[in-house]
């Protein structure tokens, strides 16, 4: 399969959830739990034990309110994503820029879909630059307006 850049080829809107929690380790486990459920995703538990062991290495709080959980594992055949879209700010994340995180981009890849992995999260970095397009999602007043703003433009 050629990997497509285009968010919309590895985000449906199911896997838009607007969550309601300020911890940042129940946000993951919300949104583990949401991923784990696509058909990609072969095994819960080692999603769960690679997000968290990323987090571990380094928080994945990239600055101006965003989270990119990524991970690569044996058990994904092809990459996958869901977003969270945290109503109560999450200060709790350790982000870099010490911003707490207001949008949450979960990405799952297999081992050897490397450059995959790469274009996909250097895809949401650029678009999430876009301040204009950062305040509409934050401010997006559910699951389905999220999606058509972030994949609106999907090129």
């Amino acid at each position: 399969m050629t990997f497509s850049n285009q968010i919309s080829t590895v985000l449906n809107p199911d896997r838009v959830l607007v969550l309601e929690t300020s911890k940042k380790n129940d946000a993951l486990k919300l949104l583990i739990d949401r991923l784990a459920a696509a058909p990609e995703v072969k095994d819960r538990q080692e999603l769960y034990e690679g997000i968290f062991h990323r987090e571990e290495l380094m928080s994945t709080g990239i600055g101006l309110g965003i989270g990119v959980p990524h991970v690569r594992l044996s058990s994904i055949e092809n990459p996958v994503m869901c977003v969270g879209l945290c109503r109560n700010p999450i200060t709790d994340y350790e982000s870099l820029d010490g911003r707490p995180i207001r949008l949450i981009f979960m990405i799952a890849a297999g081992k050897d879909q490397h450059a995959e992995h790469l274009r996909l999260l250097a895809k949401v970095s650029s678009k999430l630059k876009d301040d204009k397009l950062r305040q509409a999602l934050i401010n997006a007043s559910d699951e389905t307006i999220f999606y058509q703003i972030l994949t609106q433009k999907d090129d």
